[in-house]
């Protein structure tokens, strides 16, 4: 294989140093020095402005040929022309198309893969809930969609069954954008009877995972793709939810990046967590779907640069 100025092997037309950059963060989430996690390697990656300063430090060339780091890189660029001939685009924490809002959360994505147009400068608001969700939790989760297309805001949700499926079916029926943020990769769907969906989300708005692309559910993973769905959101809408609901993490996870969060009567009514939560600053509770609306138009319009909404909004419902 032809090599590069850079010592790499040439791929198709891309800015040199990205692709070995890429290449080599690749490589850092493989070999996970320090048993780093993969946020804790993006933020570092990010502060030096490369992945080859962070492997440098962590791995000397005297340690050259040990565990296996010459094949962590070379599988990495063997990854990077595979995935040439996909119809998704990487995106890493040193790009600049990469999200601008996810570089201001604490679990920083290192990698991400988008599937359809990802917006930089849209305001998207996620709507979140149950898969076990009730008949009146999905017409509600249609009618907050709704609105919200009605206001040009693109609609986010995380592409499961029941408040997600709801939400994405509505804003597309509804002409909207859909901002699908999975808990696999991005050539998988779950639950599989969601692949039509999935697949018209990516065609109509976008997909959009932080897994390594054939990676199956997991565990862990659905916690990770809500803290990226609440980064990318200026809000999180949560319809519906158990005591032990993923929303109920996504929910927490908003406080914690500084966005609000709006609960409907039904999710704190039903759960202990989100009556707790209404006590946070930045957390509002709607009885209507027309008082959620209001509340989002309060939010919306005061979007540009505010980071940090707990103390910007007033209370516009009674806690």
């Amino acid at each position: 294989m032809a090599r590069s100025r850079c010592g790499q092997p040439t791929l198709r037309p891309m800015e040199c140093v990205n692709e070995a950059e890429a290449a080599v963060l690749i490589a850092l989430l493989h070999a996970r020095p320090r048993k780093m996690s993969w946020s804790a390697i993006a933020s570092e990656v990010a502060l030096r402005g490369s992945a080859t300063a962070l492997w440098d430090e962590c791995f000397p060339p005297t340690l050259e040929g040990v565990n296996d780091l010459d094949g962590h890189l070379a599988r990495a660029w063997e990854s990077l022309e595979a995935w040439r001939s996909e119809d998704f685009k990487l995106l890493t924490v040193l790009d600049g198309g990469y999200p601008s809002r996810l570089r201001e959360i604490h679990q920083v994505p290192p990698i991400v893969f988008v599937r359809g147009q990802l917006r930089d400068d849209e305001v998207a608001v996620s709507v979140v809930g149950s898969r076990r969700a009730s008949d009146r939790g999905r017409a509600v989760a249609a009618r907050i969609a709704e609105g919200l297309v009605d206001r040009g805001i693109a609609v986010l949700s995380g592409l499961a069954e029941g408040i997600d499926a709801a939400a994405h079916t509505a804003t597309l029926k509804a002409g909207g954008r859909p901002i699908g943020v999975i808990g696999t990769g991005i050539n998988r769907s779950y639950p599989a009877g969601n692949r039509t969906l999935q697949a018209e989300v990516a065609k109509r708005g976008a997909v959009v995972s932080q897994f390594w692309p054939d990676a199956p559910p997991q565990k862990h993973s659905f916690p990770m793709r809500n803290a990226t769905m609440s980064g990318l959101g200026r809000a999180s809408i949560v319809v519906e939810a158990g005591e032990h609901s993923g929303a109920r993490i996504q929910a927490r996870l908003a406080v914690e990046h500084g966005r609000p969060v709006i609960l409907t009567d039904m999710v704190v009514g039903a759960t202990t967590w989100a009556r707790d939560l209404l006590t946070r600053p930045g957390v509002y509770l709607a009885n209507s779907t027309a008082e959620l609306m209001d509340l989002v138009d309060q939010l919306t319009q005061t979007a540009a640069g505010v980071d940090d909404w707990s103390n910007v909004l007033p209370d516009l419902v009674d806690h």
